[in-house]
């Protein structure tokens, strides 16, 4: 038996299929992967993601030592702001992404992979020796649910008195009042599309979820999250990410900044790789022949292997077989031709412009 989230009586009710995810019961799908994903695309669905993680640091020396553990620049976050970063091995290897909440130069809030909770609490703590800081774990007492879609603001709207359209791309509220119960509300999310990610008590999860539901959200499984994240071209740790792959490699170097002024984790291995390109990307590709290109697969060309895929799947939106890939940099341009190994046939596919998918622009906010 796995671990349960505060919201795993709620499956039973839609008679959810359930996997295990990195030792949790989790529901892949409540109706189908397909229409879950169609859903979101196009109006409102709401995800559990209560595993995730939920980890504290507060303290006089909270800013130094983040700065020192991640790759992203701390000091570009202002207070209310969410940050997507990386902490990564001195190799360059990531430990983990996650995204940080920056309450004020003290008090951060790290939410990071479910599977990799105790491995990041345990490289911070051994990097914390003689820093004035407190690392907390909250997340058996935090419950995550995300609602994601282009209805989700007005859906949520239903729900509060609080100004959503003020709470910006990446941006976070404390305290927010949803029927009752006080959350932080972030307009984040891992679909591509507009959202928002709501962190309550465990106890108040259920009351959350029920009410989300009742103006029209619709429960969504993991599959659905899956093809959602990899359409939009966001990674997965254990996927494109991993401690042999570096942020730079996965295609978030975004997110590394070498130049911050503050000495990081990794710094030396990721500035060089910044500055003269990893020897190996992350690219797309879509199947010219028919097969689907799965996660491990064997990418080649002329006549070599060159790398493997990291995700791939049948695009509900595109209706397409695409993939992400880990390959030699030489072979990342725009419609360059690679074969896969699927089963016991190589099959032709081409590299193609990622992400796959992106909402318009004036749907953004």
């Amino acid at each position: 038996m796995g671990k349960k989230t505060p919201l795993y009586p709620e499956y039973e009710k839609y008679q959810a299929k359930t996997i295990d995810f990195g030792g949790w019961d989790l529901p892949v799908q409540f109706t189908s992967i397909k229409e879950e994903h169609h859903h979101v695309r196009s109006e409102a669905g709401v995800f559990d993601v209560s595993h995730m993680g939920e980890v504290r640091v507060t303290g006089p020396d909270t800013t130094a030592f983040l700065q020192k553990m991640l790759t992203n620049d701390l000091e570009k976050a202002s207070f209310g702001q969410c940050q997507y970063t990386a902490m990564c091995y001195e190799d360059g290897g990531t430990v983990d992404d996650l995204v940080l909440f920056r309450f004020s130069e003290t008090e951060v809030l790290l939410v990071v992979n479910a599977a990799n909770i105790e491995k990041d609490i345990q490289w911070l703590e051994k990097h914390a020796l003689g820093m004035d800081i407190i690392i907390t774990d909250e997340s058996e007492d935090t419950a995550l649910l995300a609602l994601q879609g282009p209805a989700a603001e007005p859906l949520l709207q239903k729900l509060t008195s609080a100004d959503l359209s003020e709470i910006g791309f990446f941006r976070f509220q404390n305290e927010v009042d949803i029927q009752g119960r006080a959350v932080l509300l972030s307009r984040t999310g891992y679909t591509g599309e507009d959202g928002f990610e709501i962190y309550c008590r465990a106890s108040d999860a259920r009351a959350v979820w029920q009410a989300l539901i009742e103006k029209g959200a619709r429960p969504i499984g993991l599959g659905a999250r899956d093809t959602l994240r990899f359409e939009a071209r966001l990674a997965l740790y254990g996927q494109e990410l991993s401690k042999d792959i570096t942020p730079v490699e996965a295609g978030i170097g975004f997110v590394v900044k070498p130049d911050k002024g503050v000495p990081f984790l990794g710094e030396d291995v990721l500035r060089k790789q910044k500055e003269n390109g990893p020897s190996r990307k992350l690219t797309g590709i879509e199947m010219v022949d028919k097969g689907i290109p799965r996660t491990g697969y064997t990418v080649s060309a002329d006549g070599k292997e060159i790398g493997f895929v990291t995700t791939g799947t049948q695009s509900p939106t595109l209706g397409k077989n695409i993939g992400l890939c880990l390959v030699d940099a030489s072979y990342t341009s725009p419609g360059t031709e690679v074969e896969v190994q699927v089963r016991k046939k190589t099959l032709r596919a081409v590299t193609v412009k990622t992400p796959f998918y992106q909402r318009s622009r004036e749907d953004k906010k």
